[in-house]
Order: C-alpha cells, then sequence, then structure tokens
C-alpha cells in the first residue's frame, strides 16, 4: 500500500480526491497548505500531490521539502507556462483540474512505479579514494537494501546495518551518507574491533591534556571530528561497557565530555552502526547495553551473505576481476569457465572480501590469459566419473579454444589432454599446448597422480 500525501487549500477538492485514491487501496495524509504538509513530514511518504497555487508559499516548495519523494503538480491554471515551470523545478508531473479520474490514476500508478523501479537500482557511492564506483547485484534481497537504502538516507535517522564480515556494510554506510542532507559534512568511519578497549573511549570522545600517563596532549575525539556529518562506528558489538554509555549519552542528548574535562559539548551527528553480532541476544546476556540497543536500531538493513545472492556472484567477480586487473596492470585476463563454476559455488565465509582476495590472486598467479581455480586457490567440487564408454576428447576432436573444452572439469581435461598426448608430445610441447609452464605441467601431474610417459618396452627375445 503506497503513503500519498494530498496538499490542497479546497476541502471538497481534497476530499473527492482522498476518497477516489483510497478506494484503490492507497494510504493518504491531507494538507491544506506548505506549512501543513511541512508537520506531516513530506518525506515520509510515497507521493506527494500538491496544488500549484495554494495559501502561503506554492505548492513547488514541496519539491524541495519533500526530496526525494516525487511532487504530482495540480494546477487549475493548465497554461503550458505554468505545467513547464513546474517540471523545471522538479515536479515529476503535472495534471490540470478539473481532472479526470482515470487519468489521475494512471498517472498516480505510473509515478508510484517508476518510483519504486528507482529505489530498487543500486545507489551511486563514491569510495575513500575518491572513485564513483556503483554498487552490484540485482537479486531481490539487495533490491531491498537498496530501496531501503534510498528512503533512509535522508530522514537523518539512526541505521543499523546487520550482516556478515565482508558482505559490504562500510559501502551501504557510504551511500546512507552520501544521499543524506549531511553529504557535504565528513564521514568518519570507526572500526571498533581494531582500537584496544583501553583506547576507544579516548579515540571516540578525546581527551585532555594530562588526562592519563601518556596524554602530553589534548586531543579531539571523532565523534567530534564528526559534528554535523555522520560517524560510522563498525563492529559495534565490540564496545566495551563505557563506551557504550558514553555513546548512549551522545544518542539521548547530543552531548560528549572528553576524558578529563568537567566541559559538556554539544555535537550534531547521524550515527550509523554496523555488527555481524546479534546485539539483542547480547543484550539479554549483558553484554551490550539493551538502552543502547534501542537506541541504535531505529532503522535495520540487513545485509545477504555472499552465499545467498547466487544470481549476483559472478557480476560481482567480473567487476572485482576488472578492478585487479587494472591495478596490477594485467588488463585482458578472464575466468575460465571451470573458475566460475567453482565461484558459483563456493560458500565464501569470508563473503565479497574472500572473493575479492581470491580473484587478486589469480591475477597474479595466472600463466595465460584465462584464471584457472587452482590460480584462485580454489578446487573444483568433484564430478561423477565418466561411463567407460564416454569418449576421451582428443586434441584433432577438440575446438582451439581452450575455454570451450571446460564442460569437462580443468582437472579432467587435463588429466584426459595429457594421457592422450604425452606419447607423442614432449613435456614443452604439452605445456605450450596446455598454454602453462613446464613446472606447472609437473606440479599438476604430482598432484593429480599422473605419470611421466615410460621409454619403449624391449621385446622378449
Amino acid at each position: 500500500m503506497s503513503r500519498i500525501l494530498i496538499v490542497e487549500d479546497e476541502a471538497i477538492i481534497r476530499s473527492a480526491l482522498r476518497r477516489l485514491l483510497e478506494r484503490h487501496d492507497h494510504e493518504v495524509s491531507e494538507a491544506g497548505c506548505v506549512s501543513e504538509a511541512r508537520e506531516l513530514d513530506p518525506q515520509r511518504f510515497d507521493l506527494v500531490i500538491s496544488d500549484l497555487r495554494l495559501p502561503g508559499d506554492p505548492g513547488t516548495d514541496l519539491i524541495t521539502l519533500a526530496a526525494p519523494v516525487p511532487v504530482l503538480i495540480m494546477t487549475s491554471y493548465a497554461s503550458m507556462r505554468s505545467a513547464v515551470e513546474a517540471l523545471k523545478l522538479g515536479a515529476v508531473d503535472y495534471v490540470a483540474k478539473p481532472f479526470d479520474h482515470d487519468e489521475l490514476l494512471e498517472t498516480v500508478s505510473r509515478v508510484l512505479h517508476q518510483q519504486a523501479t528507482r529505489q530498487a537500482e543500486p545507489p551511486d557511492v563514491t569510495d575513500e579514494g575518491g572513485q564513483q564506483q556503483t554498487m552490484i547485484g540485482n537479486c531481490p534481497a539487495m533490491q531491498t537494501v537498496y530501496s531501503r537504502i534510498r528512503k533512509t538516507a535522508p530522514a537523518d535517522v539512526t541505521v543499523l546495518i546487520q550482516g556478515e564480515s565482508g558482505t559490504g556494510k562500510e559501502l551501504v554506510a557510504r551511500a546512507l551518507h552520501q544521499q543524506s542532507k549531511r553529504a557535504a559534512a565528513p564521514l568518519i568511519c570507526v572500526n571498533c574491533a581494531a582500537i584496544p578497549e583501553t583506547l576507544i573511549e579516548s579515540e571516540l570522545f578525546g581527551h585532555e591534556k594530562g588526562a592519563f600517563t601518556g596524554a602530553n596532549t589534548a586531543r579531539t575525539g571523532l565523534v567530534e571530528a564528526a559534528d554535523h556529518g555522520t560517524l560510522f562506528l563498525d563492529e559495534i558489538g565490540e564496545l566495551p561497557p563505557d563506551a557504550q554509555a558514553r555513546l548512549l549519552r551522545v544518542l539521548q542528548e547530543g552531548e560528549i565530555r572528553k576524558i578529563g574535562s568537567v566541559e559538556t559539548r554539544h555535537v550534531n551527528v547521524r550515527l550509523i552502526a554496523a555488527t555481524h553480532r546479534d546485539l539483542h541476544t547480547l543484550s539479554k546476556t549483558g553484554e551490550f547495553r539493551l538502552d543502547l540497543y534501542y537506541r541504535l536500531n531505529v532503522m535495520q538493513i540487513d545485509l545477504p551473505p555472499l552465499r545467498d545472492r547466487e544470481d549476483d556472484i559472478l557480476e560481482i567477480a567480473d567487476a572485482l576481476l576488472a578492478k585487479a586487473c587494472r591495478r596490477h596492470d594485467r588488463e585482458g585476463l578472464r575466468l575460465s569457465r571451470a573458475s566460475r563454476r567453482v565461484i558459483r559455488d563456493a560458500p565464501w565465509p569470508g563473503n565479497v572480501r574472500e572473493l575479492e582476495n581470491a580473484l587478486e590472486r589469480g591475477v597474479i598467479l595466472a600463466e595465460s590469459h584465462l584464471i584457472h581455480p587452482d590460480d584462485l586457490g580454489l578446487t573444483p567440487p568433484p564430478r561423477p566419473a565418466p561411463a567407460p564408454e564416454t569418449k576421451v576428447m582428443t586434441l584433432d576432436d577438440s575446438p582451439e579454444d581452450d575455454d570451450d573444452l571446460e564442460d569437462l572439469s580443468l582437472e579432467d581435461y587435463f588429466q584426459h589432454f595429457v594421457l592422450e598426448h604425452q606419447d607423442q608430445m614432449s613435456e614443452t610441447e604439452l605445456a605450450q599446448k596446455l598454454g602453462i609452464s613446464r613446472k606447472c605441467l609437473w606440479e599438476r601431474r604430482q598432484r593429480l597422480g599422473i605419470p611421466r610417459k615410460k621409454g619403449p618396452r624391449r621385446s622378449a627375445g
């Protein structure tokens, strides 16, 4: 059910429009002017329908107030000039009064569909190096993530990102910040698990000179450094109890106090937290403050593990491979079919980070234009033994491109090829045909237990 805000000063039109939309399963709220609409927070809705001419501020002011929520303008002054001006200011469309019911419903349906489609698209994110990148993947779980990012980013509320290590929690935090009203202010990222417990409070909240042994100078904390911006606390479940209490005060009162100081300072910070742990369960065991958990969990975004994103894995792998090839100046490398199968089927407990490391390893170790599973450090899944009557593929039978042969597993093809041709070829020729070095040929023989060809037998005499 879509939520629609009607902003119209004429009560009769407002009431008629409300009844029409409610009959078509929309949840409708009303306002008589822009100031009333502002009190209802237009960003909470899926669509705003507003008259152009209103008492006080014009309806086009809602375009900025409601962004990124689309605003559909109504006007009885249906001249092309007023319609074009509204569209130039950012209105999604306009309808002329008196409006045709079917035409209005069709326009509302189209705008809501476009909005839902846009929200499900991956957002663009600028990484810490200043490079623009797009979040990859379009599986249903990630479409939900993208939609939640677009709806949550402008709301300026605390967000808790839940997901296993390596699923991209910092990337989501960056997307939330960069699509928020605080995008021009700093984003401060802190990994709570990487800071020793004895230093975490000083790092987050700062300290005065002489506050403790070694505090030779005063220090501004990271919370204060993020003032008017966003603070991202990764692995917040590792935060010690005293630091949890201080953070709770930041969220409740917007105040911090440096270690060793009696002075309270006000800060205006949006907090985004992330964890791979179940904070609610930790709160029951006393490891995490329940009141802090409730403060953090205003909005929650759940990131799926890579093993649950089967439709996205190869797209992610291709993007990460291209990135690794550029970094190591090895353009043109590609994954063999066996590698793509192994990548698709692997459980990836380390998620995207583990996949990225494997691909970087493959780029460094690959000895031809193809990256094979052993280059990645991955083992192909076992395959059933071929039936006895299965024809062994020979060099003459096979296409010239090795990649086309990988309907067999890489190891199966290697074994078949070597056994079939080692009597006619030297080790150097075998290695050249397989696109590998002689050393790699020897190592694979050892691993697969393929004996070297024997010398000619002497006939019995």
